[in-house]
Parts: structure tokens; sequence; C-alpha cells
């Protein structure tokens, strides 16, 4: 079973790579291939592919895949950019991403009214994060408008890093008043532990290894076949140092990666590219994972309050604050909309919802089965309405 496992994935991964293209122009992306692809050669469907990992497992895979696009998406920001036309991308950080945690809570609390309040916090925090690898036909086509364009990717590629620490926070305070003596202040050291030492391993990593390229560089002491797994290595060495010692890995991998990014300049994209293909790899593995393993470990416990949770979450929770946050800012109503819709959620909020399921959970399958609802109606809502969208903007601006 290992190698039928093993040459269907292979088998997959080669064919997808050869068409992705022709695939990609039309209404279907990567993520949404893998997901229906794992869906149905999984065990609900033709059960051809049947991978044996379990919650640890699954978990590993998803934190190093976030690790490495944590890293990579850090890296890539371009702060000039992000200077020239910060007005969207900061207005969605600071205003519009904490109206969404406080949408999501105050949503969560009328539809689960027998959920702790911390819990729905958490639910929230889990589904506030966006993946711009949904979105790749809207961030990466010159057709949309520059400063939306560059808004979106800024967002979804700091957004996952600002929501670790309120994750952690939250998740801190599960902790049993009997436990310890005070519940707050053993949560504020967890948190001070967790993004202090992360952040201090992520700076001193960056730094000693930004010296040893330079040093190697000017002694002609690289090659450029190992050149590739530099920035790999060092994503990975991050976050698994700081998970070792205490310190939150993730934290660890996006201050590391604001570092290189800003000591590497131009040099960047030629260190950064494999990163983008190793994260590409692993995420596709996880969405095939993800099809054909996590949406049947959840269907025993869907219901109408996770499908409307995950639909207004798409929607109405992410639409109504984003267009709030950009008001002033002189885009019109279908440009504000535009940038409320395309929020798809995915990777992040699947490595999240694995690490808050290894805490003591009331509504443990609740949180479970709407994380996964939304994560799915996203990959499929947001990767067939982003090219006809793009298209009709195209059409407005040529007119």
């Amino acid at each position: 079973m290992l190698y039928q496992n093993i040459t269907i994935v292979a088998a997959f991964l080669l064919f997808y790579s050869l068409f992705a293209g022709r695939f990609e122009a039309r209404l279907i992306n990567g993520p949404l291939m893998f997901l229906l692809a794992g869906f149905l050669l999984g065990p609900q469907v033709l059960s051809i592919l049947t991978p044996q990992i379990n919650g640890a497992g699954m978990r590993v895979l998803a934190e190093l895949t976030l690790a490495i696009v944590l890293f990579t998406d850090a890296a890539n920001a371009n702060l000039s950019v992000l200077r020239a036309n910060r007005a969207i991308p900061l207005r969605l950080l600071l205003i519009g991403l904490p109206l969404t945690l406080l949408a999501g809570w105050g949503f969560g609390a009328l539809i689960f009214p027998d959920m702790p309040w911390l819990e729905i916090a958490i639910l929230s925090t889990i589904l506030a994060p966006t993946d711009a690898a949904l979105g790749k036909a809207v961030v990466s086509n010159p057709q949309v408008a520059a400063p939306i364009r560059e808004g979106l990717n800024v967002e979804s590629g700091l957004n996952d890093g600002i929501c670790v620490p309120v994750l952690f926070i939250l998740l801190a305070l599960l902790a049993p008043l009997e436990a310890h003596n005070n519940t707050v202040l053993f949560s504020l050291e967890l948190i001070v532990e967790e993004i202090g030492l992360g952040a201090l391993i992520g700076i001193a990593l960056a730094l000693l290894t930004i010296a040893l390229i330079t040093f190697t560089d000017s002694k002609g002491w690289q090659m450029r076949m190992w050149r590739q797994l530099t920035m790999p290595g060092l994503a990975l060495l991050s976050f698994s140092t700081a998970q070792w010692l205490g310190g939150s890995g993730f934290i660890a991998a996006f201050v590391c990666g604001l570092v290189v990014g800003k000591k590497l300049l131009q040099n960047k994209h030629e260190y950064l590219f494999s990163n983008e293909g190793y994260g590409e790899l692993l995420s596709v593995i996880v969405w095939l994972f993800f099809g054909a393993v996590i949406i049947n470990m959840a269907t025993p416990y869907l219901s109408w309050q996770t499908w409307l949770y995950a639909i207004a979450s798409l929607t109405l929770l992410r639409i109504v604050p984003v267009w709030l946050s950009l008001l002033g800012t002189g885009l019109s109503a279908e440009e504000k909309l535009f940038v409320g819709w395309f929020g798809p959620r995915g990777l992040a909020s699947i490595v999240f919802v694995v690490i808050a399921l290894q805490y003591p959970l009331i509504a443990k399958s609740t949180i479970g089965a709407t994380v996964i609802c939304t994560i799915l109606l996203s990959v499929i809502l947001h990767g067939v309405t982003a090219n006809p969208w793009v298209a009709r903007f195209a059409t407005k601006n040529q007119g």
C-alpha cells in the first residue's frame, strides 16, 4: 500500500506539472485540483489512495510546509512596494484583520451558543489568515490594478504571521486555574517565551547565515547546485530550533525570513527560488491528503451551523470588515468587494486547526468541522471565480 500511495501521488504530481498552465488558465488551480483528486481517489470514493497518516504525522507535514511558506512570504515581501502602496495592506492588516477577528467571534457566539467564548475566539483566529496560493490568478495577474494586487499579496503574506501570536495567546488561556495559581500570568510567560524566543532565534540564525553567505561567496566556495538548499535549510532550521528550545517555530521562521529578505536585497530571488518550489510541493501534498483523509474525518460532525459559519466566514465576516477598512482609499465599490471576496482560506488554517485540536477543547469536533467546511468551500469558490472576475476587470480597462 505504501508504494501504491507513492505511485499515485507521484503520477498525479507529474501529470499536473505538465498541464498546470492549461488548468490554471481556466477555472482550476493547483490546490483545488489536488483536493478533488484526494477526495476522488481516497477512501470516500475509489479507495485507491489510502494514506496511513495519523494526526501527529499530518501536523508535522503541515507545520513544516507552513514554516517554509511563512519564511518565503516574509523574505519576498517587497518593502519598497509596500511603502509605495502601503495604504491598502496596512488598512487590511491593522483595521480589517482585527475587525474580522471580532466579527468571527460575535457571529460564532450567535450560532454556537453552547461553545465557550474562548473557543469561539480560537475558531475565529484559525479562519482569519488568507492564502495567496489559492488566489494566484489575482495576485500574480498584471490585469489587476497594482495597488489591489500588492495589497492582497502583502496581506496574505503577513496576516498568518500576525495571527500566530494571537492563536498562542488564546491557547495559553485554556490552561485551567487549578493547574496554575495565576492563569493570566502563566499565559503571559508562555507568550513571552514562545514569541520572544522565537523572534530571537529567527534573527540570530538569519544574521549568522547572511554572514556565512557573504564570507563563502567572497571565497568562491559556494556551488550553484547546493545554493538552492540554503534557504529551505534555514527555514526548517529556524522553525525546528525554536520548537526544540520552547519558542514558536512559526514566529522564528517568519522573522528569519523578514531579516533575510532585508539583508539579501537584489540577490534574494536567486536564493529563494527553490524555496518556492519546495513550498509548492509540500503544499500540494497537504491538499491531496486533506482531500483524502481530513474531509472524511470531519463528515460525521457536519451540521447546518458549521456550514452557515463557513459561508459567513467567506462572505459577511470578511467582506464587511475589509470594506470598512478601505473607506477613504479611493477604490470603487466593486474594487472593495473584489478585495473583500479574495481572502481565500488554506494552508495556515489547516495548520492552525491541527495545532488547536491538540489542546483540551470542549467543542473540538465542531471547530474542526467548521474549519474544514470553510476551507473546502474556499478552495472551490475562490478557485472558480478568480479568472472570470479578473477577466471582467481586463474588459472594463480595455473599454
